[in-house]
């Protein structure tokens, strides 16, 4: 989007008072999901409590018992802990969902990457030919990425572990990927705690910028998981009356201009994208979070912007982990800059947060991921 389109819709925001919310300027980028061809690695050992929207018991099982079992594997490692693998799954495999996950760790129908042929399918011009004779990949010509992990069949051969101890090492056992992972992130000892040291990891595991944001950006939301234990479930008292108020709201329309302290309203014309909020009844983003706050007898200022000097501001720096169910959220062209917010949300926890998020769509509840320019949050209550 070019500088005057931006300062064009910053200008919007800040002169229509009844309006508070645009569309996000920038999308997070989405990783490519073939394995990077990288160094030998290893995972730490800590065992967070917890759990994330999203992710099957089992695949979390299996990431947390890494995080314990890779202390044997790796002394020297610290930091590791299911957040972490829990990031590189969701890029690799989206935690295998769609997939039977046995008792046992065993997944099934396998998953498998692109055929490494150089065609330039899922990314990938260069051949890779076959190492494992097929075993694992089904292809005794070219190499393909196995499991949930997406381990390259040569790399798991050299990183693979028994995860499950039943006497074999499988990457399509989710126990075994994800003790491999560790393993291979952990490499000769980092301290996965050091954000320096776990970018170097990832970038270990799949050379690209991209791919080590976007991984980055699932690892602070499991993290905030974690350390919640669970999200919007953990919220009482005022916090919970507002979780409970703006989530009762799902699922009704967003209104340029719309909602006020007594609920949703029809709101006022125009967006930048053209809605006329006069014809729709419902909700732009600072008009729920002034709505849901008003429930808990707070009064909010109208528009997102100004909402951010309200409470104890969070900056982005303290990233999600930092965040409470309850705190409001914000999103902007300029994340430091507080007049340049144009976007505000309601964190549930989990790294998610819910959300009004723009013209012709609902009441919904959204990973902070899905806006761009997270700008930190505010603590009101």
């Amino acid at each position: 989007m070019s500088a005057v389109r931006k300062a064009g819709c910053l200008m919007v925001l800040l002169v229509c008072c009844a309006a508070a919310c645009a569309a996000p300027l920038n999308q997070m980028m989405s990783a490519a999901s073939t394995l990077g061809m990288a160094a030998a690695s290893s995972g730490g050992g800590e065992d967070l409590g917890g759990s994330a929207a999203g992710i099957p018991d089992r695949m979390l099982t299996a990431y947390k018992g890494a995080a314990r079992l890779v202390k044997k594997e790796v002394p020297k490692c610290r930091g590791m802990r299911w957040p972490v693998l829990a990031g590189i799954a969701r890029i690799e495999s989206n935690h295998a969902v769609g997939r039977t996950i046995a008792a046992s760790g065993a997944i099934t129908p396998r998953i498998l990457g692109p055929v490494l042929n150089g065609s330039g399918a899922g990314g990938n011009t260069t051949v890779f030919a076959d190492t494992d004779g097929g075993r694992w990949d089904g292809d005794s010509r070219f190499e393909r990425a196995v499991g949930p992990f997406q381990f390259l069949p040569q790399t798991f051969r050299s990183m693979g572990r028994d995860g499950n101890d039943d006497g074999t090492v499988d990457p399509h056992n989710a126990d075994d990927a994800a003790l491999g992972a560790a393993v291979y992130l952990c490499g000769e000892g980092r301290n996965l705690r050091d954000d320096r040291q776990l970018r170097s990891a990832l970038f270990a595991y799949n050379r690209s910028d991209a791919y080590v944001a976007e991984v980055s950006g699932w690892i602070d939301r499991y993290d905030a998981a974690a350390t919640t234990g669970g999200g919007a479930g953990a919220a009482t008292g005022d916090a919970r009356t507002v979780l409970d108020a703006a989530l009762s709201q799902r699922g009704v329309p967003y209104s340029w201009g719309g909602g006020n302290a007594r609920g949703k309203s029809r709101g006022v014309c125009c967006s930048p994208g053209g809605q006329d909020g006069r014809e729709v009844v419902g909700f732009d983003c600072s008009g729920l979070t002034v709505y849901a706050f008003a429930r808990a007898g707070v009064s909010l200022p109208r528009l997102a912007a100004d909402q951010a000097g309200v409470g104890r501001r969070i900056p982005a720096s303290a990233g999600y982990k930092a965040l409470k169910p309850g705190d409001l959220v914000f999103f902007g062209y300029v994340p430091a800059r507080d007049s340049s917010i144009y976007h505000v949300g309601i964190y549930v926890g989990d790294g998610q947060m819910i959300n009004a998020p723009r013209p012709g769509g609902k009441v919904r509840i959204d990973p902070l991921s899905s806006m761009g320019g997270f700008a930190g949050g505010a603590r009101v209550l």
